[in-house]
């Protein structure tokens, strides 16, 4: 059991420290940008949401990559399963059920999870904080 918290905290560790570097780098982008935008209050909000939004999905899809990684390295997964499917379904929490761990490794599944729903629940923050913080400059600058 030892070893599958220190795989799985080591991995979710990984994944911290992803989300940390991108956080930052999205938050002070869409400030510049929010800030450059000073015209139609939509036109601003789509052209940092739909970058912010994109940019964090595609960093899950890296930290489910770094997961499976994990899976292929540790022999998480029945062979021939397909591990970044299993990754994805553990990250997201969506628990089908259709491939399991093996024993050994049953744990590795909800820290997976534990995982991917704090990131998620930390990227919905910041897709908020960037929201707010992009309106608020428009109202500043608009003095609305």
């Amino acid at each position: 059991m030892i070893r599958q918290f220190l795989v799985g905290g080591g991995v979710s560790l990984v994944n911290i420290a992803i989300h940390a570097l991108v956080m930052t780098l999205v938050v002070r982008v869409a400030q510049r940008a929010s800030a450059e935008l000073k015209s139609n209050p939509s036109l601003t909000l789509i052209a940092v949401m739909i970058p912010t939004v994109s940019v964090l999905m595609m960093t899950h899809v890296v930290e489910v990559f770094v997961w499976a990684l994990a899976y292929l390295i540790f022999g998480v997964a029945p062979d021939g399963a397909p591990r970044v499917y299993f990754a994805f379904v553990n990250f997201a929490t969506l628990g089908y059920g259709d491939i399991v761990p093996l024993e050994r490794w049953r744990l590795l599944g909800p820290i997976t999870a534990m995982n991917g729903a704090l990131l998620l629940g930390w990227s919905t923050a910041v897709m908020f904080e960037v929201l707010r913080r992009t309106l608020a400059r428009h109202e500043l600058s608009t003095g609305d």
